[in-house]
């Protein structure tokens, strides 16, 4: 089912640095875990060899992780742990996702919700996880099956369920999120009716090929016109690191085919205002954004939109 984001303006009034992240980026992108126990037919790295470049560092390491958040604990940025597979499956990920809080960081998970129990959501959110992003891209049993095979639809929603009864009963200020990628053979109209009323917010999420997936999108209106090379979004907020502790210029990247910088020798903050994002910042500014590799072949540009995004969510 198509649908439309009605009314929304994806544009801000001027473009450049946003607030809050003149020296810092507001995000730092993780990609947590490389291990996942779904068989998603539209993921990217289902459908590309990226994992088996990171056989070696599947798990983002313990002593990377507690680096990159000790930065982010000075600014109170973000550490949102994605990437290639399911963040909860990493074996450290509490005490992670502790100790990201205990030095100020910000933390947002996006995961399947099939590893959580009582147990462990009750521990995220006594410590006031910030966001819990459920990936469910359904509203019923049979479409989660097709779209999200080898995880348990039951299992979801009652995690879900749990993770709401736990936040409400501790007064916990982590926010509960389902996202819905717009795909076909999803109804998004089902799917945000069944989940409203469990979580705080529903997200719909446009679906991106990545460059490694076969287009399914239920809905390919672009939120930024690609013929006017709007700049992009992301170069002004959020900064992407793998397990290997490299950085790349756009989180479109997933393969890290244009990293510039490992955190072993120079400091987020460092990259972040260094002349390698700052260069790029500037082609975005001057609409000649196309003229880096990577933006040259970005399949989902049209995509980025300044306003209808994460930052609308958490308010």
């Amino acid at each position: 089912m198509r649908v439309q984001v009605a009314m929304i303006n994806h544009l801000p009034e001027e473009f450049g640095m946003k607030h809050g992240a003149e020296k810092f980026p507001l995000m730092v992108v993780l990609s947590f875990s490389y291990v996942c126990n779904a068989r998603c037919p539209n993921c990217p790295y289902n459908n590309s060899d990226i994992r088996s470049m990171y056989k070696d560092f599947m798990f983002i390491p313990d002593d990377l992780f507690k680096k990159i958040c000790d930065e982010c604990g000075k600014y109170g940025a973000f550490v949102r742990l994605s990437g290639g597979g399911e963040p909860m499956l990493h074996p450290h990920a509490l005490e992670l996702i502790e100790y990201a809080k205990q030095v100020g960081a910000k933390v947002g998970i996006i995961t399947n919700g099939s590893r959580f129990t009582h147990t462990n959501l009750a521990r995220l959110i006594s410590i006031n996880t910030d966001v819990i992003e459920f990936s469910a891209d359904a509203g019923n049993p049979y479409t989660y099956g097709a779209v999200r095979p080898g995880l348990n639809w039951e299992r979801l929603v009652e995690n879900a369920k749990t993770a709401r009864i736990i936040r409400d009963e501790l007064k916990s200020s982590t926010k509960l999120i389902v996202s819905i990628i717009n795909q076909v053979g999803v109804d998004v109209d089902e799917a945000k009716a069944f989940w409203s009323p469990i979580v705080d917010a529903v997200q719909v999420r446009k679906f991106l090929t990545w460059g490694y997936n076969e287009d399914k999108s239920a809905d390919p209106t672009p939120y930024l016109d690609p013929k006017d090379r709007i700049p992009c979004p992301w170069l002004f907020e959020r900064l992407n690191v793998d397990s290997h502790g490299d950085v790349t210029i756009c989180g479109e990247d997933i393969a890290f085919k244009h990293k510039f910088a490992n955190l072993k020798d120079r400091t987020l903050e460092e990259i972040w205002t260094g002349p390698e994002m700052e260069n790029l910042r500037k082609l975005h500014l001057t609409r000649r954004g196309d003229a880096h590799p990577a933006c040259k072949v970005c399949p989902d540009w049209k995509y980025r939109s300044w306003e209808y995004n994460y930052w609308r969510l958490i308010k």
